[in-house]
């Protein structure tokens, strides 16, 4: 038997948050016994048209290397790239039946398509819900029309929903959407990536963050701000901020530093692979979760905050959304106010002279990792729940 994780909203082995989570789901089911294919529907141009990864296949079914200079040329590319996967699905199918398409979009043809192929191969299909459906429709009457009914059609055109929140599964709950059709899958985490093996980066101590750098959603300004307060009691630590960036907010960022008087002690690093960004993580003396309070973030939980918990290192993270369902303040982890430049400086300078103190806290936030969000588990209950679903007629 074979699961199909099918979507445009992550590419493969290299990616974003979103392909962290697709990595972790496809190894759980792999070392479950089920063949894995992930297939990569975004317009990306790449030479890594196929491959494997630890036993787990991927394909990129747009296939094109550089992007053709002829509009027309370009939008048939776009149109072979649904006759493509439509001869792959099958040829997967007739391999070892697919027992399930999962789907990560937010477009609504690329849903559109999946169930289609989910119709025609008589498999089900499960989408992954790790935000919330009507984050893109909040302002205006039309706009928000348009979000109830996209959301009204995906749920329903779908057999089974993993939400990576209690929140998305009330949500679902509270529009509708029988209770057999949800499971809910937090944050999941592979500990065995996060094995030290790299050489130090720097020859100091520093406090890492790394995840997307911005000041709306991720609220980097927050840590940045609290470091520029600390910095002068403690000369021998840096901070390191890491991950996506838009020129635009490469630009704000260091403004805010120099403003600050701390470009000397602050390192933004350019873009690195998956496991460069690892060893920084590992290599970091405490890591630091920020984000904002809004609605993203209480439907959401933060792959970046699990990632930290691995390294066994004392890890400061904002409290919003259920974060605190499963983080205990200064038990396995240190929990501070969101927006709160005062409360994480005096995390800060609590866990900077009171490290061994703190490292014990790290210990303890690392056993979370070996159970509720560790991959295997998870996908065990996965599993279990995707075998509960009846196909939908």
């Amino acid at each position: 038997m074979s699961v199909v994780i099918f979507g445009d909203m992550f590419s493969f082995p290299e990616g974003n948050a979103a392909t962290n989570r697709v990595y972790t789901f496809a190894k759980g089911f792999y070392e479950n016994n089920l063949r894995v294919h992930i297939v990569c529907f975004g317009n990306e141009y790449t030479s890594d048209g196929e491959g494997s990864l630890n036993g787990i296949f991927y394909h990129h079914p747009f296939s094109q290397e550089r992007r053709n200079k002829y509009f027309v040329i370009r939008r048939l590319q776009k149109l072979l790239k649904y006759f493509k996967t439509f001869g792959l699905i099958r040829r997967l199918n007739k391999e070892e039946k697919i027992i399930a398409i999962n789907i990560l979009t937010n477009l609504f043809l690329t849903h559109i398509f999946a169930w289609f192929l989910a119709k025609i191969f008589r498999t089900k299909l499960i989408i992954e819900c790790s935000e919330h459906p009507l984050r893109h429709f909040q302002n205006g009457t039309l706009k928000k029309k348009q979000g109830a009914l996209k959301f009204f059609l995906e749920s329903n055109l779908c057999d089974g929903i993993y939400c990576i929140s209690r929140f998305l599964v009330d949500f679902h709950r509270d529009h509708g959407i029988k209770t057999h059709k949800l499971c809910l899958v937090p944050s999941t985490v592979d500990p065995g990536r996060f094995i030290k093996t790299g050489e130090r980066p720097f020859p100091y101590d520093y406090i890492g963050y790394f995840g997307n750098l911005t000041f709306r959603r991720d609220n980097v300004d927050l840590l940045i701000k609290a470091f520029a307060e600390i910095a002068g009691n403690h000369p021998e630590i840096h901070l390191v901020l890491g991950g996506f960036c838009s020129e635009n907010m490469k630009k704000q960022i260091e403004e805010l530093i120099a403003q600050l008087d701390i470009s000397s002690r602050v390192t933004l690093l350019e873009y690195l692979k998956r496991e460069e960004i690892i060893n920084y993580i590992l290599n970091s003396y405490v890591l630091v979760m920020v984000r904002s309070h809004d609605l993203e973030s209480q439907a959401s939980y933060p792959s970046k905050l699990t990632e930290y918990l691995t390294t066994s290192k004392p890890v400061i993270t904002v409290d919003v959304g259920e974060i605190s369902d499963f983080i205990t303040n200064n038990i396995n982890a240190f929990l501070v106010e969101p927006g709160n430049v005062s409360d994480l400086v005096e995390k800060l300078e609590f866990v900077l002279n009171n490290y061994e103190a703190a490292l014990q806290v790290g210990m303890k936030g690392k056993e979370l990792t070996n159970n509720v969000f560790n991959y295997n588990y998870q996908a065990k209950r996965m599993i279990e729940f995707m075998n509960s679903l009846s196909l939908n007629k």
